[in-house]
């Protein structure tokens, strides 16, 4: 198994950039297909982007692309997800998470989660 701890969240303005991290421990990270979701108050957690062992591939929801950027570093053993032109409706909790099969991109398709990280947009 895999332990996940996100960080780079904060406040920002709108159009600003920001770079989570989400580091692991346990199992390298090279086994896992890595993914990012995001929660906001009172809402269904959602898929933001993913990306494969290699990292060669990656797919985005429509909502976030091109103005996000997930990569992946397996010598660090870290994801990062870059965040570029923040909008107010970007405001959420931001999770990594990670899972062992190709399967889907809803929550229940990803095995382990970290804490997540506060993103917040002000307009």
């Amino acid at each position: 198994q895999v332990q996940l701890v996100e960080s780079g969240g904060g406040l920002v303005q709108a159009g600003d950039s920001l770079r989570l991290s989400c580091v692991a421990s346990g199992r390298t990270l090279s086994s896992y297909i890595m993914g990012w979701f995001r929660q906001a108050p009172g809402k269904e957690r959602e898929f933001v982007a993913t990306v494969t062992w290699s990292g060669s591939s990656t797919y985005y929801a429509n909502f976030v692309k091109g103005r996000f950027t997930i990569s992946r570093d397996n010598v660090k053993n870290t994801v990062y997800l870059q965040m570029n032109s923040l909008k107010p409706e970007d405001t959420a909790v931001y999770y990594c998470a990670a899972k062992t099969s190709y399967s889907g991109h809803t929550p229940n398709d990803y095995n382990y989660w970290g804490q997540g990280t506060q993103v917040t947009v002000s307009s």
